[in-house]
């Protein structure tokens, strides 16, 4: 099963958690939890190292949540590398090697 949630990551922005796999089923939830960190906080922040799986339709979501705002993705898991080093997105200048390091790069790009 599949979950998702927003979990305080030692800041003001809270961090997105993708818990299994992230695939067209569970995308719309994954989704709206970005599409309101976006708007409250300019910011989104994902978690990605409890991600499973995950296919064309969340990579589809994290390229438009980089164009669309400040996007940090940190801890990738094995699933998640894999697939963004299949298509070239593991070359994105907001990979962060954990949580910690995505928030204080989100402090550093809004001061």
């Amino acid at each position: 099963m599949t979950t998702h949630e927003f979990r305080q990551a030692g800041g003001p922005v809270p961090a997105l958690a993708p818990d299994g796999d992230v695939d067209t089923e569970s995308l719309p939830a994954l989704q709206a939890q970005a599409d309101t960190a976006l708007a409250e906080h300019g910011t989104v922040l994902r978690d990605a190292h409890r991600i499973d799986f995950a296919d064309s339709s969340f990579l589809h979501l994290v390229l438009a949540l980089h164009d669309q705002g400040d996007l940090k993705s940190a801890d990738p898991s094995i699933a998640v590398r894999h697939l963004f080093q299949l298509v070239g997105a593991d070359t994105l200048p907001n990979l962060c090697p954990t949580i910690h390091a995505a928030q204080a790069a989100t402090h550093t790009s809004h001061n």
